[in-house]
Parts: structure tokens; C-alpha cells; sequence
């Protein structure tokens, strides 16, 4: 898939790595600003279990 994407952008090597790294940041936002905070309630490691008053 990665070099799919490599042959399919044009130009010179700087090019294509200067897109690539731009597509990887916008994945990274999309999924952080987007995504995750949806899927955010339904994960198991937000169920906290600390309700009770610690004895000693």
C-alpha cells in the first residue's frame, strides 16, 4: 500500500516524501480530533473503579 501511494505521488523523491509526511499528519489529526473522542465512552479503560474511601 505504501508503495502504491509513493509511486502515485509525482515528482522528486523530496516531493514525495514532503506529501507523505503531509498526509501522515492529517490522518493523525482526523484521528485524533474526530475519532477517538467518538469511540472514546465505549472503551473498557475508562471505567474507573475508585469510588470507595481508601481505609488505613
Amino acid at each position: 500500500m505504501y508503495g502504491l501511494i509513493w509511486r502515485a505521488i509525482p515528482g522528486h523523491w523530496t516531493f514525495k516524501l514532503l506529501v507523505c509526511l503531509i498526509l501522515i499528519a492529517a490522518a493523525v489529526y482526523a484521528l485524533m480530533q474526530y475519532v477517538f473522542p467518538e469511540i472514546a465512552p465505549y472503551m473498557p479503560f475508562n471505567d474507573a473503579t475508585l469510588d470507595e474511601e481508601p481505609t488505613g
